[in-house]
């Protein structure tokens, strides 16, 4: 069989990371710091700003996997991160402004491609989120994907940020799955690696139409969005 009739046959699940892969966190929360940082009289480009703050994120989301301590929420790690990141760019803030920015993560929304695709896939297979957000965020988020999705987890339940494999794990235990009918689905190549180390299929969603690398660890498909990944497996 063909790795897409393969991947057909045998699965069961199709698991999604959310931000920035079901939701558009550029987007979104470029639009919302744009007004703020108006406000401020700053001179850069928000979309920047939002860049840095992500990767700040990411980094340090990456520092407390490998803490081995006890696992800071999401939403504190983006109050670190923003607040740092606004620092740098020589941004005057208070608590309550960076509480208020981070809190639009609540709210981001689907890319345009997501929900008519989710539906046809949603026919076939169960359809799962595995997010690095908090759960009482996962829970706000909800109301404004466009779809129910059979279960939303948070990695708070394994005590690890992605692509730590105690996530993964933990997720195909919770779904009741093997991770081999398990597919992955994420616009990060980090977290195609972690599932795919896990022993999970991985899709890489190439939104943003860069090169993967060189992971010995490489995805099942590479697809543009979600309306290709629903023509190959839906």
């Amino acid at each position: 069989m063909k790795p897409t009739e393969t991947i057909r046959h045998d699965l069961r699940i199709c698991m999604f990371d959310l931000y920035g892969t079901v939701v558009d966190m550029q987007g979104g929360l470029t639009q919302a710091v744009t007004p703020y940082l108006k406000a401020k009289d700053w001179p850069g480009e928000p979309s920047r700003l939002v860049t840095w703050w992500r990767r700040t994120h990411f980094e340090n989301s990456m520092i407390d996997a490998l803490l081995d301590r006890t696992h800071i929420p999401y939403r504190e790690i983006g109050h670190i991160s923003l607040s740092y990141t606004l620092e740098r760019a020589g941004v005057a803030h208070t608590r309550q402004e960076v509480e208020r920015l981070v809190a639009e993560i609540e709210r981001l929304q689907p890319f345009p491609d997501v929900v008519e695709a989710l539906a046809r896939l949603k026919k076939k297979y169960r359809l799962v989120i595995l997010s690095n957000g908090d759960p009482d965020m996962l829970e706000a988020i909800r109301p404004h994907l466009g779809i129910e999705f059979d279960q939303v987890i948070s990695v708070a339940v394994a005590g690890r940020f992605k692509p730590h494999a105690a996530t993964y794990r933990k997720a195909a235990e919770i779904v009741a799955t093997r991770p081999e009918e398990i597919l992955f689905v994420a616009n990060h190549a980090f977290d195609c690696v972690g599932a795919k180390a896990a022993g999970m299929r991985a899709a890489f969603v190439d939104r943003r139409k860069r090169p993967f690398g060189g992971w010995p660890y490489q995805p099942d498909l590479v697809v543009a969005d979600f309306r290709e990944l629903a023509d190959l497996i839906g």
